[in-house]
Protein backbone atom coordinates (compact mmCIF):
# COMPACT_ATOMS: atom_id res chain seq x y z
CA UNK A 1 0.00 0.00 0.00
CA UNK A 2 1.13 3.46 -0.79
CA UNK A 3 1.78 5.88 1.57
CA UNK A 4 -0.89 9.07 0.93
CA UNK A 5 1.23 11.97 1.69
CA UNK A 6 -0.74 15.47 2.34
CA UNK A 7 1.70 16.46 -0.94
CA UNK A 8 -0.40 13.34 -2.66
CA UNK A 9 -3.58 14.55 -1.67
CA UNK A 10 -2.90 18.77 -1.82
CA UNK A 11 -2.09 17.29 -5.52
CA UNK A 12 -5.05 15.77 -6.34
CA UNK A 13 -7.39 18.28 -4.70
CA UNK A 14 -6.02 20.93 -7.05
CA UNK A 15 -6.61 18.42 -10.17
CA UNK A 16 -9.62 17.41 -9.47
CA UNK A 17 -11.52 20.30 -7.44
CA UNK A 18 -12.75 17.58 -5.27
CA UNK A 19 -12.71 17.80 -0.65
CA UNK A 20 -9.93 16.95 1.23
CA UNK A 21 -11.40 13.28 2.74
CA UNK A 22 -13.05 12.61 -0.78
CA UNK A 23 -9.26 12.75 -2.23
CA UNK A 24 -7.96 11.27 0.58
CA UNK A 25 -10.29 8.25 0.19
CA UNK A 26 -9.88 8.37 -3.43
CA UNK A 27 -6.52 7.72 -3.27
CA UNK A 28 -6.46 4.94 -0.32
CA UNK A 29 -8.95 2.95 -2.80
CA UNK A 30 -6.39 3.24 -5.82
CA UNK A 31 -3.02 2.87 -3.97
CA UNK A 32 -1.66 6.27 -4.12
CA UNK A 33 -2.64 6.52 -8.12
CA UNK A 34 -3.18 10.14 -8.83
CA UNK A 35 -4.91 9.49 -12.55
CA UNK A 36 -7.09 6.44 -10.88
CA UNK A 37 -7.85 8.53 -8.51
CA UNK A 38 -9.19 11.28 -10.43
CA UNK A 39 -11.45 8.63 -12.43
CA UNK A 40 -12.60 7.04 -8.98
CA UNK A 41 -13.74 10.29 -8.15
CA UNK A 42 -15.31 11.22 -11.39
CA UNK A 43 -17.22 7.51 -11.55
CA UNK A 44 -18.29 8.86 -8.10
CA UNK A 45 -19.41 12.17 -9.53
CA UNK A 46 -17.69 13.76 -6.36
CA UNK A 47 -14.98 15.85 -8.46
CA UNK A 48 -17.81 17.24 -10.69
CA UNK A 49 -20.22 18.09 -8.02
CA UNK A 50 -17.41 20.27 -6.68
CA UNK A 51 -16.01 21.64 -9.34
CA UNK A 52 -19.25 23.01 -9.71
CA UNK A 53 -19.52 24.35 -6.49
CA UNK A 54 -17.45 27.69 -7.00
CA UNK A 55 -20.26 28.95 -9.58
CA UNK A 56 -23.07 31.19 -8.51
CA UNK A 57 -26.06 29.72 -7.43
CA UNK A 58 -28.84 32.19 -6.97
CA UNK A 59 -32.12 30.52 -8.67
CA UNK A 60 -33.77 27.97 -6.94
CA UNK A 61 -36.61 27.65 -4.66
CA UNK A 62 -37.72 28.81 -0.97
CA UNK A 63 -40.10 25.76 0.76
CA UNK A 64 -42.00 25.75 3.71
CA UNK A 65 -43.00 22.61 6.44
CA UNK A 66 -45.33 23.09 9.07
CA UNK A 67 -46.61 20.66 11.67
CA UNK A 68 -48.32 21.13 15.24
CA UNK A 69 -47.44 24.43 16.73
CA UNK A 70 -43.91 24.21 14.63
CA UNK A 71 -42.65 25.98 11.00
CA UNK A 72 -40.01 26.01 8.96
CA UNK A 73 -38.75 27.71 5.60
CA UNK A 74 -35.54 27.04 3.67
CA UNK A 75 -33.85 28.07 0.51
CA UNK A 76 -32.33 26.08 -1.67
CA UNK A 77 -30.11 27.25 -4.28
CA UNK A 78 -29.69 26.30 -8.35
CA UNK A 79 -27.81 27.91 -10.87
CA UNK A 80 -30.61 28.49 -13.73
CA UNK A 81 -34.65 28.74 -13.24
CA UNK A 82 -34.36 25.92 -15.56
CA UNK A 83 -33.86 23.04 -12.69
CA UNK A 84 -35.93 25.03 -10.28
CA UNK A 85 -38.65 24.15 -12.37
CA UNK A 86 -37.20 20.24 -12.54
CA UNK A 87 -40.12 18.07 -10.53
CA UNK A 88 -36.82 16.36 -8.62
CA UNK A 89 -35.62 19.66 -7.38
CA UNK A 90 -39.06 20.84 -6.46
CA UNK A 91 -39.47 17.38 -4.17
CA UNK A 92 -35.83 17.54 -3.05
CA UNK A 93 -36.82 21.41 -1.72
CA UNK A 94 -39.81 20.12 -0.22
CA UNK A 95 -38.04 17.45 1.79
CA UNK A 96 -35.54 19.24 3.08
CA UNK A 97 -37.97 21.13 4.22
CA UNK A 98 -39.54 18.21 5.81
CA UNK A 99 -36.50 17.51 7.36
CA UNK A 100 -35.60 20.66 8.60
CA UNK A 101 -38.88 20.55 10.93
CA UNK A 102 -37.31 17.56 12.70
CA UNK A 103 -33.79 20.17 13.70
CA UNK A 104 -33.76 23.35 15.51
CA UNK A 105 -33.56 25.00 12.00
CA UNK A 106 -30.08 26.46 11.62
CA UNK A 107 -28.28 25.29 8.50
CA UNK A 108 -25.83 23.33 10.27
CA UNK A 109 -28.59 20.98 11.72
CA UNK A 110 -30.58 20.53 8.52
CA UNK A 111 -27.33 19.80 6.58
CA UNK A 112 -26.33 17.03 8.76
CA UNK A 113 -29.87 15.88 9.58
CA UNK A 114 -30.78 12.33 7.44
CA UNK A 115 -32.77 12.70 4.02
CA UNK A 116 -35.02 9.75 4.43
CA UNK A 117 -35.69 9.45 0.55
CA UNK A 118 -31.16 8.43 0.60
CA UNK A 119 -30.78 7.55 3.85
CA UNK A 120 -28.14 10.40 3.30
CA UNK A 121 -27.36 14.16 5.01
CA UNK A 122 -29.12 16.16 3.69
CA UNK A 123 -25.89 17.80 1.90
CA UNK A 124 -24.56 14.56 0.66
CA UNK A 125 -27.98 14.31 -0.90
CA UNK A 126 -27.49 18.09 -2.36
CA UNK A 127 -23.88 16.75 -3.49
CA UNK A 128 -25.18 13.63 -5.06
CA UNK A 129 -27.88 16.01 -7.04
CA UNK A 130 -25.15 18.27 -8.07
CA UNK A 131 -23.17 15.13 -9.62
CA UNK A 132 -26.06 14.37 -11.86
CA UNK A 133 -27.88 17.57 -12.84
CA UNK A 134 -24.63 18.90 -13.18
CA UNK A 135 -25.49 21.97 -11.70
CA UNK A 136 -24.24 24.20 -8.53
CA UNK A 137 -27.00 24.09 -5.42
CA UNK A 138 -26.74 24.70 -1.92
CA UNK A 139 -28.63 25.00 0.54
CA UNK A 140 -28.57 28.57 1.93
CA UNK A 141 -30.76 29.26 4.42
CA UNK A 142 -33.28 27.92 7.05
CA UNK A 143 -35.58 29.70 9.90
CA UNK A 144 -37.82 27.25 12.04
CA UNK A 145 -40.25 28.74 14.39
CA UNK A 146 -42.31 27.42 17.75
CA UNK A 147 -45.18 28.24 19.57
CA UNK A 148 -45.79 26.66 22.96
CA UNK A 149 -49.58 26.98 22.08
CA UNK A 150 -51.26 28.15 18.89
CA UNK A 151 -49.98 27.96 15.45
CA UNK A 152 -47.09 28.88 12.93
CA UNK A 153 -48.75 30.23 9.85
CA UNK A 154 -47.24 29.86 6.36
CA UNK A 155 -47.41 31.17 2.82
CA UNK A 156 -45.61 30.71 -0.35
CA UNK A 157 -46.16 34.00 -2.99
CA UNK A 158 -46.50 32.50 -6.45
CA UNK A 159 -45.88 28.89 -5.38
CA UNK A 160 -44.19 27.42 -8.11
CA UNK A 161 -46.00 23.72 -6.72
CA UNK A 162 -47.16 22.35 -3.54
CA UNK A 163 -45.20 24.51 -0.86
CA UNK A 164 -42.35 26.28 -2.97
CA UNK A 165 -42.23 29.11 -4.43
CA UNK A 166 -40.10 32.17 -5.11
CA UNK A 167 -40.63 34.07 -1.55
CA UNK A 168 -41.89 32.42 1.40
CA UNK A 169 -42.96 33.52 5.22
CA UNK A 170 -43.81 32.14 8.46
CA UNK A 171 -45.63 34.43 11.42
CA UNK A 172 -45.99 32.35 14.98
CA UNK A 173 -48.52 33.19 16.97
CA UNK A 174 -49.43 32.38 20.41
CA UNK A 175 -52.87 31.49 21.59
CA UNK A 176 -55.25 28.74 23.41
CA UNK A 177 -57.67 29.42 20.61
CA UNK A 178 -59.52 28.16 17.81
CA UNK A 179 -56.37 27.09 15.80
CA UNK A 180 -57.94 26.60 12.22
CA UNK A 181 -59.41 30.63 12.88
CA UNK A 182 -56.16 31.08 14.16
CA UNK A 183 -54.47 29.93 11.22
CA UNK A 184 -56.85 31.90 8.64
CA UNK A 185 -55.59 35.12 10.67
CA UNK A 186 -51.83 34.26 10.62
CA UNK A 187 -52.05 33.46 6.37
CA UNK A 188 -53.28 36.75 6.24
CA UNK A 189 -50.78 38.34 8.36
CA UNK A 190 -48.39 36.38 6.46
CA UNK A 191 -49.36 37.62 3.29
CA UNK A 192 -49.06 40.75 4.73
CA UNK A 193 -45.69 40.21 5.39
CA UNK A 194 -44.86 38.80 2.32
CA UNK A 195 -45.91 42.24 0.92
CA UNK A 196 -44.16 44.81 2.76
CA UNK A 197 -41.26 43.07 4.49
CA UNK A 198 -41.19 44.69 7.63
CA UNK A 199 -38.09 44.97 10.00
CA UNK A 200 -39.45 43.63 12.80
CA UNK A 201 -42.56 42.68 14.93
CA UNK A 202 -42.75 45.87 17.09
CA UNK A 203 -40.90 49.05 16.94
CA UNK A 204 -38.92 48.40 19.87
CA UNK A 205 -37.44 44.67 17.91
CA UNK A 206 -36.00 47.05 15.07
CA UNK A 207 -32.33 46.65 15.07
CA UNK A 208 -30.83 49.56 17.34
CA UNK A 209 -28.08 50.22 14.23
CA UNK A 210 -30.43 50.64 11.70
CA UNK A 211 -32.30 52.90 13.79
CA UNK A 212 -29.38 54.96 14.95
CA UNK A 213 -29.05 54.96 11.05
CA UNK A 214 -32.13 56.35 10.09
CA UNK A 215 -32.10 58.92 12.95
CA UNK A 216 -28.67 60.42 11.81
CA UNK A 217 -29.54 60.86 8.39
CA UNK A 218 -33.49 62.43 9.54
CA UNK A 219 -30.69 64.88 11.83
CA UNK A 220 -28.85 66.09 9.13
CA UNK A 221 -31.86 66.57 6.88
CA UNK A 222 -33.22 68.35 9.78
CA UNK A 223 -30.19 70.89 10.31
CA UNK A 224 -29.91 71.92 7.15
CA UNK A 225 -33.39 73.82 7.50
CA UNK A 226 -31.36 76.18 9.73
CA UNK A 227 -34.09 75.92 12.73
CA UNK A 228 -32.69 75.61 16.34
CA UNK A 229 -31.61 72.36 18.08
CA UNK A 230 -34.80 72.00 20.10
CA UNK A 231 -36.93 72.44 17.16
CA UNK A 232 -34.93 69.86 15.30
CA UNK A 233 -35.14 67.33 17.94
CA UNK A 234 -38.66 67.72 17.54
CA UNK A 235 -38.87 67.29 13.98
CA UNK A 236 -36.36 64.10 14.06
CA UNK A 237 -39.13 62.38 16.63
CA UNK A 238 -41.73 63.04 14.41
CA UNK A 239 -39.91 61.50 11.88
CA UNK A 240 -39.11 58.21 13.91
CA UNK A 241 -42.19 58.15 14.87
CA UNK A 242 -43.29 57.59 11.29
CA UNK A 243 -40.18 55.41 10.56
CA UNK A 244 -41.23 52.52 13.09
CA UNK A 245 -44.80 53.00 12.26
CA UNK A 246 -43.58 52.03 8.61
CA UNK A 247 -40.98 49.12 9.40
CA UNK A 248 -42.66 47.39 12.71
CA UNK A 249 -45.20 44.84 11.33
CA UNK A 250 -47.90 45.85 14.22
CA UNK A 251 -48.08 49.15 13.44
CA UNK A 252 -48.63 49.03 9.71
CA UNK A 253 -51.77 49.75 8.11
CA UNK A 254 -53.07 46.01 7.08
CA UNK A 255 -53.03 45.66 3.33
CA UNK A 256 -55.73 43.38 3.38
CA UNK A 257 -57.63 46.51 5.24
CA UNK A 258 -55.83 49.56 5.11
CA UNK A 259 -57.79 50.66 7.79
CA UNK A 260 -57.13 48.96 10.68
CA UNK A 261 -53.13 48.33 11.40
CA UNK A 262 -52.07 44.69 11.63
CA UNK A 263 -52.12 44.70 15.47
CA UNK A 264 -55.74 46.37 15.62
CA UNK A 265 -56.46 43.44 12.68
CA UNK A 266 -55.10 40.59 15.15
CA UNK A 267 -57.03 41.80 18.17
CA UNK A 268 -59.96 42.40 16.11
CA UNK A 269 -59.56 38.40 15.21
CA UNK A 270 -59.44 37.66 18.83
CA UNK A 271 -63.10 37.30 19.01
CA UNK A 272 -63.39 34.44 16.54
CA UNK A 273 -60.40 32.76 18.15
CA UNK A 274 -62.25 33.01 21.58
CA UNK A 275 -58.62 33.88 22.93
CA UNK A 276 -55.91 36.35 22.93
CA UNK A 277 -53.37 35.87 20.16
CA UNK A 278 -49.58 37.42 20.33
CA UNK A 279 -47.34 37.68 17.46
CA UNK A 280 -44.42 36.32 18.44
CA UNK A 281 -42.34 35.83 15.57
CA UNK A 282 -41.70 35.78 11.75
CA UNK A 283 -39.46 35.32 9.25
CA UNK A 284 -39.96 36.15 5.31
CA UNK A 285 -37.22 34.38 2.74
CA UNK A 286 -37.12 35.94 -0.59
CA UNK A 287 -35.02 34.08 -3.04
CA UNK A 288 -31.53 35.07 -3.90
CA UNK A 289 -31.72 37.91 -1.64
CA UNK A 290 -28.18 39.26 -0.89
CA UNK A 291 -26.65 37.09 -3.83
CA UNK A 292 -24.50 38.87 -6.11
CA UNK A 293 -25.37 37.35 -9.74
CA UNK A 294 -21.95 36.97 -12.02
CA UNK A 295 -22.44 38.60 -15.05
CA UNK A 296 -22.00 36.30 -17.55
CA UNK A 297 -20.45 36.36 -21.48
CA UNK A 298 -23.35 34.65 -23.10
CA UNK A 299 -21.49 34.07 -26.32
CA UNK A 300 -17.65 33.65 -24.68
CA UNK A 301 -19.64 30.77 -22.72
CA UNK A 302 -20.51 29.19 -25.95
CA UNK A 303 -17.47 29.16 -27.51
CA UNK A 304 -15.67 28.30 -24.17
CA UNK A 305 -17.97 25.20 -24.51
CA UNK A 306 -17.41 24.43 -28.16
CA UNK A 307 -13.67 24.21 -27.44
CA UNK A 308 -14.71 21.64 -25.06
Amino acid sequence: MAEITAALVKELREKSGAGMMDCKKALNENDGDIEAAIDWLRAKGIAKADKKSGRTAAEGLIGVAAAGTKAVVIELNSETDFVARNDAFQSMARGIADVALGTDGSIDAVGAATYPATGKSVTETIKDAIATIGENMNLRRSVALEVEDGVVATYIHNAAADRVGKLGVLVALKSTGNKEALNAIGRQVAMHIAATNPLAVRAEEVDAAVAERERNVFMEQARESGKPEAIIEKMVEGRMRKFFEEVALLSQAFVINPDLTVGAAVKAAEAEVGAPIEVTGMARLLLGEGVEKEETDFAAEVAAAAKG
